[in-house]
């Protein structure tokens, strides 16, 4: 293990599993701040689709990187390593340990261990990509991907046209696939990283994310996605819960169509997410009701010295 007593504990899982609350309850228990992984949570016109923590349920911690962005900005993964790096070099200064929460495993992957810089891609590539989503949908573009990398198919949130896009210009102008792309040698980081992934029964987390679509419609999702129909095209409402109301929207669903999809493609996503998280040997999985386990397991942890 690196020699530092600095430590960023990961915690991680799938959508609905109970991640916010489990960090919050450590970071008070560890007096120490925490810093969101979840790249939807970023955005600051996205809220209730998200599932951010509310301003309650945050009062006493500081939370870094929520209602950071516009949705009218880009903000890729790379970017995100740089500034949670330079983030995390001053809060170092004042605490021994720091928590990392979220669900965006890419995002996780690249404070964790770094991006490389890829080799520069023709942009008309990704213009030309853009367009056949637009035209043709995204199907098409999955198709392409399971037949180019099926390896990167397998964990990407199929549903995220930006994230698909970026894996086939990679593959069509490298000729190499993302997933070999990505696959590099870890930056070394000057602090220990514990990764845990929360997990809860199949049956048990399906039931969570159906309880918590309906509370979300309760809160007013539908109302928040009528509020940003005229960004509809930006790549970061096309994911689920705005997706699926803007077919509502577009007379292409009737409103229990709409939820019954929004349902369903949170648990196909949530899917994915732990078969990225399973695929990474580092993770410690820890049932998500069980917050003794979890913590006594990062007290195991941050304790070590060598």
């Amino acid at each position: 293990m690196l020699i530092s007593t600095k430590h960023l504990i990961v915690i991680a899982g799938p959508t609905a599993v109970g991640k916010t609350k489990l960090s919050i309850q450590l970071a008070k228990d560890l007096k120490t701040e925490i810093i969101s992984a979840d790249s939807r949570q970023f955005y600051k016109e996205m809220s209730i689709g998200t599932a951010k923590p509310s301003i309650e349920e945050r009062e006493g911690i500081t939370h870094h990187f929520i209602d950071c962005i516009s949705i009218e900005e880009h903000y890729s993964a790379g970017k995100y390593e740089n500034d949670v790096i330079n983030l995390l070099s001053a809060l170092f200064k004042k605490l021994d340990v720091v928590i990392l929460c979220g669900g965006s495993g890419l995002f996780i992957d690249a404070v964790c261990d770094g991006f490389d810089e890829m080799e520069t891609i023709d942009p008309s590539i990704r213009e030309e990509l853009n367009q056949q989503c637009k035209d043709k949908g995204i199907v098409e573009l999955q198709q392409m991907l399971l037949k180019l990398d099926p390896e990167y198919y397998k964990v990407v949130d199929l549903n995220n046209a930006h994230r698909i896009i970026r894996g086939l210009e990679v593959c069509i102008g490298t000729g190499k696939t993302y997933t070999s792309v990505r696959k590099h040698t870890k930056k070394v980081r000057a602090f220990n990283i514990h990764k845990i992934a929360l997990n809860l029964p199949r049956e048990n987390l399906y039931i969570r994310i159906n309880e918590r679509v309906d509370e979300m419609m309760k809160q007013g999702l539908l109302e928040e996605v009528k509020g940003l129909e005229k960004y509809k095209n930006n790549n970061a409402l096309r994911t689920v819960g705005y997706k699926e109301i803007f077919k509502f929207i577009n007379n292409e669903y009737w409103l229990n169509e709409a939820v019954d999809s929004i349902k369903q493609n949170t648990r196909r996503f949530a899917k994915r997410q732990l078969t990225w998280f399973r695929n990474d040997p580092e993770y410690h999985f820890i049932e998500a009701n069980d917050y003794t386990a979890l913590k006594a397991y990062v007290e195991s942890k941050i304790h070590i010295r060598t």
